[in-house]
């Protein structure tokens, strides 16, 4: 397998760009994580992905598959039934995807092959003028193009296009690029202003980013201009989705349920993207749209979108976003429903759209180091998406409730497939978040063992990062230099701490972020040069919004980038009778023995005693209180272990 070089064919023209997977190796805490994706979860997901039956609808040498597929009892002993599924070209191509920084990660032939033969499926469907859809090509052929609201074609396109991009970054081999790009060029032939297109777009958005992606990996700008042109299009009147229902002989809206798709909220096409300032409807959408329009934004310079983009940033951040990062409230729509709704046992809160909130953080990262952007991306990274997978790559998470009576547990597979690949691909990427760099200078949005290679101010870079980090706080940078070269290294302080340090070759320097929040250090650097940091951990309590009802006298617990929170295997039953007392002292850290160098919290807590109150439901009596601890553990981390309860939000001693 032969990599190809670490700079595209043409590059972006952002002011801070991320890394591409070749340029950064990750160790320490992601490392772990990117080893567990590249020794388990990959082989799983294909696996599975072979038992649901989707390579037989892939695959044009095999029968076309009956619309219902029998699959496998489930961990509960419940048959499931996979219904074949329109969105299944997405699934493979984030299988794909994850695979490729696998592979990446570490040589493996037998994988390669099953994904090259994979690879090998889609190259013999498509069709002669490019298209290429499973579904519609197998399963309904004659349709395509017909129900761009519904039928996920642009979004199953775009998951290809990232895969491609992907896989040949990994692999050096085009193949599946190429056919993306003839697939692009017949989408750009469709869509579009001119005699005899369509003026649509995707209900589901993906296309705007992977067309950008495409664009950046190929250096063919047209592929930016489609992009621009749907996230453009979105929302303009009269609206498509009525156009091409009534196309279909339907009632414009007569298929969807109202309470989801009333005004076109569910798919953010409401409005058109300038003009919309509340963030609404389905959660994954949303976030892939706005990601997008930040690509977009970057790419074109185009302020009114930044603008556009800055409301729904801190509509979504300050009203209606869960303390893990954590997104989407409803399991109605997938989505959003009010602000300052955050219920914690039913919470939806999906990980793919905490994978999108990450995407879409680390875009908005693009004009200039901002710690708004970057706290977001670490808290949404850590809590809200890294929980959607087991310690060991295995099981998943599809929802994320931060209360649980232990009911809620991981599953193995599940009938709509989208987290597993999504998480797994997010994790094994993980490089590509870690740094940016523009002409003149190099960021560093999140703190991780890593080696980044690199070029800044005309001069090759090797910038070293060793740490313990999320579970210390010391941080040591050193610079790899053939020559002495100024540059401007910006450093995030986190917002979450409160007395950071700051050393360059043992001299303290002042830490002052001004409103960027990130401590930019303007010098010539020199070969060996070392930066030293100390961001103090410590346990602090976490309050919510006075309007967040399901929150009202309670607390949670964080410490670094991480949430915690309790476990009956921890605690015993009844977490809701632990009390924390409003002063979080008396913190003792321990090592998770089942968990390698994860770390513990223990604190000083009450605990109501119900033991007098018999069969009684009400009473006057106030109950008793003793003293205890509350061990809490790492969010992401719940459910690893014996089931149970696991409460994050902590009634709170007054």
């Amino acid at each position: 397998m032969t990599a190809i070089s670490a700079e595209p064919p043409v590059q972006a023209p952002l002011a801070f760009r991320p890394l591409r997977i070749p340029q950064v190796a990750v160790n320490g805490f992601w490392g772990q994580h990117i080893d567990a994706v590249a020794d388990k979860t990959v082989d799983i997901l294909y696996e599975r992905c072979l038992a649901a039956g989707m390579f037989d609808q892939i695959d044009p040498s095999r029968p076309v598959p009956e619309m219902r597929l029998p699959f496998r009892r489930n961990q509960y002993g419940v048959l499931d039934t996979i219904t074949a599924q329109m969105f299944w070209d997405s699934d493979v191509a984030k299988v794909i995807e994850a695979a490729a920084y696998a592979l990446y990660r570490r040589p493996n032939p037998a994988l390669e092959a099953k994904m090259d033969g994979i690879i090998e499926m889609f190259a013999g469907l498509q069709l002669e003028d490019g298209y290429l859809n499973s579904w519609y090509i197998r399963m309904q052929p004659g349709q395509r193009w017909t129900n761009l609201r519904d039928c996920h074609e642009l979004y199953c396109a775009g998951h290809l296009m990232e895969a491609a991009v992907a896989y040949h970054q990994a692999t050096g081999k085009r193949k599946l690029l190429d056919a993306m790009m003839r697939y692009a060029d017949h989408i750009g032939r469709t869509f579009g202003t001119g005699p005899g297109q369509k003026p649509g777009y995707c209900g589901h958005e993906e296309i705007e980013l992977a067309l950008v992606r495409l664009a950046r990996e190929t250096g063919e700008r047209r592929y930016l201009e489609l992009a621009k042109y749907f996230v453009e299009q979105r929302g303009q009147q009269p609206h498509y989705f009525d156009v091409e229902a009534e196309a279909r002989g339907e009632n414009a809206r007569g298929s969807w349920p109202a309470s989801l798709h009333a005004d076109f909220r569910y798919t953010q096409s409401h409005l058109p993207v300038r003009e919309q300032q509340k963030v609404v409807g389905h959660a994954v959408r949303a976030m892939y749209l706005y990601s997008g329009m930040a690509d977009i934004a970057a790419e074109y310079g185009d302020s009114s979108l930044t603008d556009a983009l800055e409301i729904l940033w801190n509509d979504l951040t300050a009203k209606q976003m869960y303390v893990t990062g954590g997104i989407g409230p409803s399991a109605s729509n997938e989505g959003f429903t009010d602000y300052y709704d955050l219920p914690n046992d039913t919470a939806y809160a999906e990980t793919c759209a905490s994978v999108g909130l990450v995407f879409w953080a680390s875009r908005m990262l693009g004009s200039a180091p901002d710690r708004r952007y970057a706290d977001v991306l670490e808290q949404a990274l850590y809590n809200g998406a890294l929980t959607g997978l087991s310690r060991d790559g295995s099981r998943f998470f599809y929802d994320n409730p931060l209360e649980s009576h232990g009911q809620h547990h991981r599953w193995d597979w599940h009938k709509c497939p989208c987290c597993p690949p999504n998480i797994a691909r997010l994790v094994a990427s993980i490089g590509t978040y870690i740094y940016g760099v523009s002409d003149t200078g190099v960021a560093v949005h999140l703190y991780a063992d890593s080696v980044a290679k690199l070029e800044v101010a005309g001069a090759d870079l090797t910038l070293t990062q060793s740490t313990d980090y999320p579970w210390d706080g010391a941080v040591r940078l050193t610079v790899g230099l053939a020559q002495p070269t100024r540059f401007t290294l910006s450093l995030r302080i986190p917002s979450w701490c409160k007395d950071a340090k700051v050393a360059i070759g043992g001299q303290s320097v002042p830490v002052e972020t001004g409103n960027s929040g990130y401590l930019k250090l303007e010098r010539e650097w020199r070969d060996g040069d070392v930066v030293e940091m100390a961001l103090p951990m410590e346990a602090r309590p976490v309050r919510a919004h006075p309007k967040v009802r399901q929150d009202t006298g309670r607390v949670a617990v964080a410490r670094g980038p991480l949430v915690y929170c309790l476990e009956e295997a921890d605690n015993g039953a009844e977490l809701n009778s632990l009390l924390l007392p409003r002063s979080l002292g008396g913190m003792a850290t321990a090592p998770i023995t089942e968990f390698g160098g994860a770390v513990s919290l223990s604190l000083p807590a009450l605990r109501e005693d119900d033991g007098a109150w018999s069969a009684e439901l009400y009473r006057s009596d106030v109950p008793g209180l003793s003293d205890t601890t509350a061990r809490f553990v790492p969010y992401y981390l719940w459910d690893n272990r014996a089931p149970g309860e696991m409460l994050v939000w902590v009634r709170s001693a007054t």
